[in-house]
Order: C-alpha cells, then sequence, then structure tokens
C-alpha cells in the first residue's frame, strides 16, 4: 500500500511539472503573449545541483559593493591620538616656559646694598676700600645723626703743651685721624680718636689702637650729635655683594644689608 502511495506521488509531481513547463506557455501562444525571456544561466545552475548539496551549503547571493554604500551610512573615522603624541604636544607646549625660566636664571641677579654705619678712622678705610671696587655711579652715600653714641678720646690735657706733645706721639704711630674738641665744657681740650654707634664697635676699635701702642685711650658715651656716613651702592651682582660682604668682616660694628631700589 505505501508503495502505491509513493508512486502516486510521484505521478502527481510529474504532472505538476508537466503543467509548469508546458501548460504556461501554451497559455501564452493562445493569448498572443510575447516570448519568455532567456533564462539566467546562474539560477539553471542552482537548480541542476543537487539537493543534498542545497542543504549542506546554502546559496548566498552576493551583494554589489554599491547597495552596501547605499544601506549603510558612512561613519567619520575616528583617529585615536596615541600617548606618545600626547605626551610630546604637552612637552612642546612646556618647552617655552622652561626656556623662559631658564633665561631668567641666567640673568645676573642685581640688588641695591647699604653698607655702614661710618666715622672716623673706619669711614677713610671704607672709602678706600670701596674706591678699589671701581663701581663709579654706582656708588652713593648718606648722612645719619644720632643724639648719643660712644667716642674713643684721650681725656681733655690741663696745658697746651701737653696736648701738643701727645698730637706727635700720634703722628709717630701713624694716627692721623684724630680732633681736638674746641667746644668749652668738661670735654674741652679733650682729643677725640673716632665716634661709633655701638659700644662694641668703640671697644673694637680702642683695641686696634693698642697695638698701635696709645695707652691712654678711653671709651665713653658721648651726649651730643653725631653724625655717621652710610655707603649707598646700586645695582650690585652677585660677585660685588659676595666682595661686599667679604670686606664688612673687618669693620667691627658695621652692617650689610640689601635695600629696594630707587630711581
Amino acid at each position: 500500500m505505501m508503495r502505491w502511495f509513493v508512486v502516486l506521488l510521484l505521478l502527481i509531481n510529474i504532472l505538476f511539472f508537466a503543467l509548469m513547463q508546458w501548460g504556461g506557455k501554451l497559455g501564452r501562444e493562445d493569448s498572443n503573449a510575447q516570448p519568455l525571456a532567456a533564462l539566467n544561466a546562474d539560477k539553471i545552475k542552482l537548480l541542476a545541483q543537487p539537493v543534498a548539496a542545497q542543504t549542506e551549503v546554502p546559496a548566498v547571493t552576493p551583494v554589489p559593493a554599491a547597495a552596501v554604500a547605499v544601506a549603510v551610512p558612512a561613519v567619520p573615522a575616528v583617529v585615536p591620538v596615541s600617548a606618545p603624541v600626547a605626551v610630546a604636544s604637552l612637552h612642546a607646549a612646556e618647552k617655552p616656559k622652561e626656556k623662559k625660566n631658564e633665561e631668567e636664571k641666567s640673568k645676573p641677579v642685581k640688588n641695591c646694598m647699604e653698607w655702614g654705619e661710618f666715622s672716623g678712622t673706619d669711614l677713610a678705610r671704607a672709602e678706600n676700600a670701596l674706591a678699589q671696587m671701581k663701581l663709579g655711579d654706582k656708588l652713593g652715600q648718606r648722612t645719619v645723626e644720632y643724639t648719643h653714641g660712644y667716642w674713643v678720646y684721650i681725656p681733655p690735657f690741663k696745658t697746651h703743651a701737653g696736648r701738643v706733645k701727645k698730637i706727635q706721639q700720634l703722628k709717630e704711630l701713624g694716627i692721623a685721624d684724630y680732633f681736638v674738641v674746641q667746644e668749652k665744657g668738661r670735654w674741652m681740650n679733650a682729643i677725640s680718636l673716632g665716634v661709633f654707634k655701638t659700644e662694641e664697635a668703640a671697644n673694637h676699635y680702642l683695641g686696634e689702637l693698642g697695638k698701635k701702642g696709645v695707652k691712654s685711650a678711653k671709651v665713653g658715651e658721648r651726649a651730643s650729635k653725631l653724625k655717621f656716613t652710610v655707603f649707598v651702592l646700586k645695582q650690585m651682582d652677585a660677585a660685588g655683594t659676595t666682595q661686599l660682604t667679604a670686606l664688612q668682616k673687618d669693620y667691627a660694628g658695621s652692617e650689610v644689608k640689601s635695600v629696594a631700589c630707587n630711581p
């Protein structure tokens, strides 16, 4: 029974295939229809292939490139920036700043300085030392006044002859910075060897005089108007500042300090 059923199905398929192949053609000839277009060779080949092959590997119809271009919109390409490029750009941006900092460091630093305060012998020595630095118009000075200070002196002489003799001794010892007090009062005819802002500076100078052979000098307070000189040094470079600081060590009580540069 099953065999007849299979044969029946086969006959039906053959009949259906015949109708599809020739029935349509007969119908078109009767209605004066246009002849059929030539069959596509590619499709005929596909129909001729075994059924098993079609099931194993499905036929894939190639899609033209133009269709893909139309169907899929173009996406702008994004080029990633690599880390080395970003770092290089950062370094390039920092170079001008680094160069500027290096130029500023290479420039000589210039300051305005003050060195003081001086009077008497120390003033003359300091003037001579600064002259050797050949500062020209960079060197100036100003005067400060105090109503109280210290001085190194030889007490007043009772006779004129005694005062003249002491002055001669000072000259022989190489001491030229002195003056005789002419003001009336307890200090008239005393010999002043120098006035100082601090007692420390006065005692230091007294020791220097003792080394030279002056034994009668003393240190005392001076309650009168005292004038001192302060040297002003403009636009000093590093070398000049170092030299000035070294000079200061030879002048007890003197001070070197930085100040604002006035125009």
